[in-house]
């Protein structure tokens, strides 16, 4: 533990941020193997792809994964959604 007042409060911000992003992310991550889980003839399938897109696109609003990242995961989904749905 650091005994300089300023690194006490850095440690303590970076805690909460690494909470945040760990939520977000796993969120995001879970979001993403439901949709993956849903099979060809799902009445929800469409509204599992739109909560898994939403859910990388507010992990890449907030910071928690890069831009390139979403707009991979994106395509992957569509990729797939698209597949399911033929």
């Amino acid at each position: 533990m650091p005994n300089i007042k300023s690194a006490i409060k850095r440690v303590k911000v970076e805690d909460k941020k690494n909470l945040r992003n760990r939520v977000i992310k796993s969120r995001m991550k879970t979001s993403i193997k439901n949709f993956d889980a849903a099979k060809a003839g799902d009445e929800n399938l469409e509204a599992l792809y739109r909560n898994a897109v939403s859910m990388v696109d507010r992990a890449a609003s907030k910071g928690v994964i890069h831009d390139n990242a979403r707009d991979r995961k994106k395509a992957q989904l569509a990729k797939a959604f698209a597949a399911k749905k033929a």
